[in-house]
């Protein structure tokens, strides 16, 4: 019933008698004509408030999210477009929209907000301003969008879209066209929006100059996707994380989206400029892929993905690159194989990352794979990676070229850097650790270090004929690989993982006596653990004092391999939060040699 006593006050004339004073003798003979259109069923074109405004509210679109506004939302769009312009105003409340919509040239349907509204979990009913209900194409991604740009200058500001036929519990959800998409036109904008739960939010193609800013949401499985974009366009302030759901890790529809959602993708684009982005949950955060017509390349500034399975995949780029800087790349939570930047192996162009940082659950911070590409790491910070302790390095270079310079590794005891034979060059220089520099270098003709390590686990002569390591305490940190984190108990001590490393500085030539006082789980088999001399058992290890006695070897250091099943104490301990995987506890390390020196 206001809905109707709305549309009967707007077409009755009453707003116009209001806006145009002094005007009776012009404005009474218009409204007799306008009521006798109306009385007939006319569709004349509807007169605006003011110049180039048409409110839907007083046009008859209710705001009970019941009725199904299509009809009158697409008449006054048409009807703004036939003016050659205008903005389509919709007012607080909830708006059913059953069908699509299009927008026509140089008009722009506007809600009330001029930031960008959010949502934390609980009720949807909550929506808060202009909030659009979206229901057309469930189960048919390939037909018309949600709401389509369809001309030149066409834009979509300070809304709320939300698809309330879209259930966390379906599993895998099920698909719907691009919520926003423009094909084909230019210099669209979509801007002050949150964007709830759409599969896919934004789709542009073939439209230059394009400006996305201040948009919020939770696309499922895709976010934005740009392609065949010739000319600069602007992607800002953006930020997609868990509105509207409360994010759990195993949760099957935050999982879903964390194993296969894709919050930013860019296919061929001429220098996209995107700046102060975030995405939280998706299976790939920044996705650089190839379509029909080429790849991307532009400046990223200010770009951040956190619990991402990829925080950025690179399958291709164009030669002058992708520019990345100020960002911050975490891996997925709970996950134990995250990769935070993986190049692939066609990419073809520069990747440059300047002041950049990397933790969280990750594996590698960086696999390069590329077999004729470029990777660029100036000054940026690896924190934590291999998670699992199965021995990955923070950069993984399998192919291409390669430079780092004043990088920062901040983890101790970790494998920093592997370098596969595939590679084309590595140059690595100027880059500071904790503890000793850690590299697998299988390309040495290859690669130059400079300087070769940081911190090595180097010892005078005559401090090598005997010493000792207490584990635990400062300074362990040059002699210990893929240990854990140094911890107090009565004594100090770390615990081993499935695979440990002993680098122990000696004599050449000389044979040496090791004890280890190490402390065995009890529920381990005896002799679980052994200790290696590359394959060569020397010993299993017992709780209390493990002497060995290492042969003579020709290098000026000996590494001792610390292996055996690893094991989870959440797993053995209900009440146990820790699900690092363990091995054994070490407290000390004395290194004695026997006879004289060579």
């Amino acid at each position: 019933m206001g809905c109707a006593k709305r549309n009967f006050s707007y077409a009755s004339g009453r707003k116009g008698r209001r806006t145009i004073l002094g005007c009776r003798e012009i404005m009474l003979p218009l409204l007799l004509i306008q009521w006798t259109l109306l009385a007939e069923g006319s569709s004349a074109a509807s007169v605006p408030a003011k110049p180039g405004w048409w409110n839907v509210r007083e046009a008859g679109a209710c705001g009970d999210g019941q009725a199904d506004n299509t009809a009158i939302f697409q008449r006054l769009l048409d009807e703004a477009g036939a003016q050659g312009g205008g903005a389509v105003f919709v007012p607080p409340g909830r708006y059913r929209i059953a069908g699509t919509l299009r927008i026509p040239a140089n008009v722009r349907l506007e809600g009330i907000f001029r930031f960008s509204p959010t949502l934390r979990w609980g009720r949807q009913d909550d929506l808060p301003g202009s909030v659009l209900l979206a229901e057309a194409g469930r189960a048919q991604p390939a037909e018309s969008p949600f709401i389509r740009l369809a001309g030149n200058n066409a834009a979509v500001i300070g809304l709320v879209i939300y698809y309330p036929e879209i259930s966390p519990q379906e599993v895998p959800p099920v698909p719907y066209p691009p919520c926003l998409l423009a094909e084909g036109v230019e210099n669209v904008s979509i801007q002050d929006c949150l964007l709830v739960n759409p599969f896919e939010a934004i789709h542009l193609k073939r439209a230059a100059r394009h400006l996305v800013r201040n948009v919020m949401g939770y696309p499922i499985w895709r976010g934005i996707y740009v392609d065949e974009c010739y000319d600069i366009g602007r992607i800002e302030n953006v930020h997609f994380w868990p509105f509207g759901v409360a994010y759990r890790p195993e949760n099957p529809y935050c999982r879903w989206i964390n194993l296969s959602g894709v919050a930013f993708e860019f296919a061929r684009t001429d220098w996209q400029y995107v700046l102060n982005t975030f995405c939280f949950g998706y299976g790939v955060g920044y996705k650089f892929s190839q379509s029909a017509q080429g790849s991307a390349n532009g400046n990223f500034l200010g770009i951040g993905a956190d619990s991402c399975q990829r925080a950025v995949l690179v399958e291709q780029c164009q030669p002058p690159g992708l520019l990345i800087t100020n960002g911050e790349f975490v891996g997925r939570w709970t996950s134990q194989d995250a990769i935070a930047l993986e190049i692939g192996p066609e990419a073809a162009g520069v990747v440059s990352l300047v002041n950049c940082s990397f933790w969280g659950p990750l594996d590698r911070c960086v696999l390069m794979s590329s077999k004729r590409g470029q990777l660029l790491l100036n000054s940026c910070h690896f924190c934590e990676w291999d998670v699992s302790l199965r021995g990955a390095a923070a950069l993984e270079l399998a192919g291409g070229r390669s430079l780092v310079q004043a990088c920062t590794f901040q983890q101790e005891g970790r494998w920093h850097l592997r370098v596969s034979p595939d590679v084309e060059q590595v140059l690595i220089m100027g880059v500071q650790v904790r503890g000793r520099f850690f590299s697998d270098n299988q390309a040495p003709d290859k690669t130059t270090i400079i300087p070769p390590g940081c911190a090595e686990a180097s010892l005078p002569r005559e401090s090598r004929e005997q010493y000792r390591i207490n584990i635990g305490q400062p300074g362990d940190e040059p002699f210990l690989l893929l240990f854990h984190g140094a911890e107090q108990a009565e004594r100090s001590f770390r615990w081993s993982s499935a695979r440990s490393f002993l680098v122990l500085p000696v004599i050449p030539g000389k044979n040496y006596e090791v004890v280890l006082e190490a402390a065995v789980p009890p529920h381990l088999a005896p002799g679980a653990f052994g200790v290696y001399l590359a394959e060569q058992k020397l010993g299993v290890l017992s709780t209390g004092q493990n002497r060995l006695v290492l042969p003579a070897i020709g290098g000026d250091e000996v590494v001792l391999e610390i292996r055996g099943p690893a094991w989870v104490p959440a797993e053995h301990n209900r009440r146990s939060k820790d699900y690092r995987p363990l091995g054994i506890q070490l407290f000390s390390v004395a290194v004695r040699a026997l006879g004289d020196p060579s």
